[in-house]
């Protein structure tokens, strides 16, 4: 295991190449930093430094070394300062970016139970477009995001929050509300509401229906909403069919303004996920929440996905 103090030492020594600087600033005597630079160089079987009559200079394998030590020492002394949190109570203000519809119900029955067990944080949901939601997080707006698609940024993290499925839904009184089943080929008959452009609902309908030879061409696609609730009462007022998370359903259909039906070889499921920066100041809040969504207690708000 490599000693931060070593990493310390290496980081001070690459910013003044002068160990006898790098010994004042750090409070060593010269000896004791060139012992621990040849330890550490030891340690990673590199030679960090060229040691000549005019000085030090970095080798390949120093430069190298720089952005890591100080991510290092970063993440060392976040560390450092949440354990110290611990000692206190768990205050201040959690911003969630929410871009999703399916996350807009979990979540916010979620962050209200957290609210119960951390009465001195705070929570904002914040609604976004899912083009929108990283952004907040990355200029700092919101603490975490959720997102219905993977992210392929490496300054961010991702867990998964939930599994969503998504439904066929039709009126109550259409001819399919009482089938169990229909083909992706009768779905070329109806007159179709989608989803947005952006939208992971409209994406993974279009990638299972892809596999059935239908593409969005071949689909009578007569409105495009971006609301889910929208979606559901246009629905149930008799106008087209479409598809949505099951989240959004759930209401109308034990009212009976509309009726799922299953679509036979469509595996229509999307993951949720919650996503944070990778590398930040500690903020307890976030840190507790991201791993407060996952615990046992909490199976029952995520059995509503199911």
């Amino acid at each position: 295991m490599i000693d931060i103090q070593k990493v310390e030492t290496f980081l001070c020594v690459a910013e003044k190449l002068n160990i006898s600087e790098a010994a004042k600033q750090i409070h060593l005597s010269q000896p004791a930093v060139s012992h621990q630079i040849k330890l550490l160089e030891q340690e990673l079987g590199v030679t960090l430094f060229i040691r000549s009559s005019t000085g030090l200079k970095l080798t390949d394998a120093g430069r190298l070394m720089i952005p890591w030590a100080r991510r290092l020492l970063h993440d060392t002394n976040d560390l450092k300062e949440m354990m110290n949190s611990l000692q206190s109570e768990i205050v201040g203000e959690l911003s969630i970016a929410c871009s999703t519809t399916a996350g807009k119900y979990i979540l916010p029955q979620m962050a209200a139970r957290f609210s119960e067990y951390y009465p001195g944080i705070k929570v904002r949901i914040l609604a976004c477009g899912p083009e929108y939601a990283t952004l907040k997080l990355l200029d700092g707006d919101a603490h975490l995001g959720v997102v219905s698609t993977e992210i392929n940024d490496a300054s961010l993290e991702e867990q998964e929050f939930f599994l969503d499925t998504i439904t066929l839904i039709v009126p109550a009184n259409h001819r399919w509300a009482t089938r169990k089943t229909i083909t992706p080929e009768e779905l070329l008959e109806e007159k179709i509401i989608m989803r947005e452009e952006t939208s992971g609902t409209r994406k993974v309908v279009l990638t299972e229906l892809a596999k059935h030879d239908i593409s969005l061409d071949d689909l009578n696609v007569f409105l495009e909403l971006g609301n889910a609730e929208a979606i559901v009462h246009t629905v149930a007022a008799g106008y087209g069919v479409s598809f949505v998370s099951s989240l959004a359903t759930a209401c109308p259909v034990e009212k009976g303004k509309v009726a799922d039906v299953a679509v036979e070889g469509l595996t229509l499921q999307r993951k949720i996920y919650m996503i944070r920066k990778r590398i930040s100041s500690p903020h307890r809040p976030r840190d507790v929440f991201w791993g407060f969504i996952h615990e046992p207690s909490n199976a029952d708000i995520m059995r509503q996905a199911k």
